[in-house]
């Protein structure tokens, strides 16, 4: 090893990003100086206290330091019969990318610094009234980071949320929404989903989204010609109110001595609701158990007795 004293290094990154890269050996053939430093540099990591500020010892993303990780971690693949490497002077520690910035009191510390610029929730505002008040969600988000460019492309990202029930639709303009945005309604929650990224700006794929919803809500009004030409047969579901079941249904509860022609009747209602389910889910155990059921019910009909 060769070296002067005015090869010393000024601070501990610096001494352990040559000591990593440039593969400097400890010998005895060392500067006395620069013998000590790198010595203190290995022992860094064991002399710190254990209520220390851990986000001040590592306050964003960064390479892996061994001399500022007071942990005994390992990585890379072991000799045999032995342990994997440590971590002075290993690159595969410093390939990765690491959270040691992401601890949980880090993360309350980002929180609470970030609370000045929320603005309070207000006071008493249930889920029912803002979905009142407040019908549409637009979710948009931004991003900061430490890059050449400040933009980044998921920022231009924008989904509008929009409850059914909020929108004013007959029973014809329903049917027809729901076709047009076929995969974007979820039926469990009821809620419409559009999301707009074909734009490079925020703004523009806000614009282009509210257009989408408007051009869907007025072609779903728009009743063609030919749709009032559509019998039973055309239609695309099952439709209780227009079909010749419920006609036929009705008239003979009207020459039965045994009910009357009430169309609010219990029996009535579960004996459409289980026939509309087997012409539109189709034939199951289930919709056919239920059809069963409701026909002995309306019929007033014992297991040993038939129509």
């Amino acid at each position: 090893c060769h070296g002067n004293g005015s090869t010393l290094l000024n601070s501990v990154d610096q001494l352990m990003h040559t000591l990593m890269f440039s593969h400097i050996l400890i010998c005895s053939c060392m500067e006395p100086e620069l013998d000590l430093m790198l010595r203190l540099v290995l022992q860094l990591s064991n002399q710190m206290p254990v209520d220390q500020e851990w986000s001040n010892v590592w306050p964003g993303p960064r390479t892996f330091h061994p001399a500022s990780v007071p942990l005994p971690i390992r990585q890379g693949f072991p000799n045999k019969r032995q342990a994997p490497p440590g971590k002075f002077g290993n690159a595969e520690l410093m390939k990765i990318p690491n959270f040691l910035h992401l601890t949980p009191p880090a993360i309350k510390k980002h929180c609470e610094s970030l609370k000045q610029f929320c603005t309070e929730w207000p006071k008493g505002l249930t889920s029912e009234e803002q979905e009142k008040l407040f019908p549409m969600e637009v979710i948009t988000s931004d991003y900061c980071h430490s890059s050449p460019v400040i933009r980044d492309p998921m920022a231009r990202i924008v989904t509008l949320k929009i409850n059914l029930n909020s929108l004013i639709l007959d029973n014809h303009a329903k049917d027809k929404l729901l076709r047009l945005v076929e995969n974007c309604y979820d039926p469990d929650t009821n809620v419409i989903t559009i999301m707009a990224d074909r734009c490079p700006l925020k703004q523009q794929n806000y614009d282009y989204i509210m257009y989408v919803l408007t051009a869907l809500y007025h072609e779903a009004w728009k009743k063609e010609t030919w749709e009032q030409e559509k019998s039973e047969a055309d239609m695309e579901f099952y439709n209780w109110a227009n079909s010749v079941s419920r006609q036929n249904i009705l008239s003979y509860l009207s020459l039965s001595s045994n009910d009357t022609t009430n169309d609010t009747s219990p029996h009535l209602s579960e004996y459409e609701q289980a026939v509309s389910e087997l012409f539109n889910q189709g034939e199951d155990d289930y919709t056919l158990f239920k059809y069963k059921e409701s026909t002995k019910k309306l019929f007033v009909l014992h297991e040993d007795q038939t129509l």
